[in-house]
């Protein structure tokens, strides 16, 4: 099942830093970055393939995930957190505030065949 992940972060009088390496169960093939947001939620599908991690980097997202009949619900508010997906967790961003920058890191390329849209 999908989990978060605190990333490492620096902070000073500069500002923060926060940085991933060596942290994830994939190499990145694909970073796309979702803004712009209404109140419709995105994703609504799983994998058969692609893994992906999520950083809401600005503003606030609920994400929720099912799998196997359970249900769980993630809130990302923080630019130093990371939701992992693995491919069968079926998810939906939703309750989207603060104008959001969600960014999304992804093991493989677009692939429209890689997407099944009902929940294993």
């Amino acid at each position: 099942m999908a989990h978060i992940l605190e990333l490492p972060t620096h902070t000073d009088s500069r500002g923060s830093l926060t940085f991933l390496q060596n942290t994830l169960p994939f190499t990145i093939q694909r970073v796309f970055w979702i803004y712009d947001l209404n109140t419709q939620p995105r994703g609504q599908h799983r994998h058969k393939l692609n893994w992906q991690a999520m950083i809401c980097l600005q503003g606030k997202c609920e994400v929720l995930i099912k799998k196997n009949q359970q249900e769980e619900i993630f809130f990302l508010n923080k630019p130093n957190e990371l939701l992992i997906l693995a491919p069968e967790d079926w998810h939906e961003m939703r309750k989207f505030e603060e104008n959001p920058i969600l960014l999304v890191l992804a093991s493989h390329e677009y692939d429209s065949k890689d997407y099944l849209s009902e929940p294993l």
